[in-house]
């Protein structure tokens, strides 16, 4: 029951966060990047917990990674399959069908600091794990 309180905690706090993010950049948002963001921000933080000894430049690579295919994902099913019409980056240069590009890509990266930080503050101030050698060891709490 742990397990499924974290993961839902991770998941709105990631679809708020991705949302508000989005309203300060363009000024509005869609459900389907509330979504989206619940997904990326919990794989995110997943990947980060499971590759903790690796650089941050890595992991901040690899969740660039993980935001961009997820848009993608996502773009091609809301935007190209239902028309929905939430974004279309295909005047930007090295955009993928309009639904990723090469700017936003280097954006999620350069986002994927903070969000690695927080990741490891959360892992252990809230969930109050230990992180050592990519393992979560889940720590005792003095009372």
């Amino acid at each position: 029951m742990e397990k499924i309180k974290e993961n839902s905690f991770l998941f709105l706090f990631g679809a708020y966060g991705y949302a508000c993010i989005e309203i300060l950049w363009r000024g509005f948002t869609h459900w389907s990047m509330f979504l989206t963001g619940g997904f990326c921000f919990l794989t995110v933080h997943k990947f980060n917990i499971s590759h903790h000894e690796s650089p941050l430049w890595k992991r901040c690579l690899a969740g660039s990674g993980i935001i961009t295919c997820t848009e993608f994902t996502v773009g091609v099913v809301v935007n190209l399959v239902m028309k929905l019409g939430v974004w279309d980056y295909s005047k930007a240069p090295f955009n993928i069908l309009g639904q990723v590009c090469l700017l936003y890509s280097f954006l999620w990266f350069l986002l994927c600091y903070p969000i690695t930080k927080l990741s490891d503050y959360m892992t252990s101030h809230l969930f109050h794990r230990s992180l050592r050698a990519g393992k979560q060891v889940q720590t005792v709490k003095a009372s």
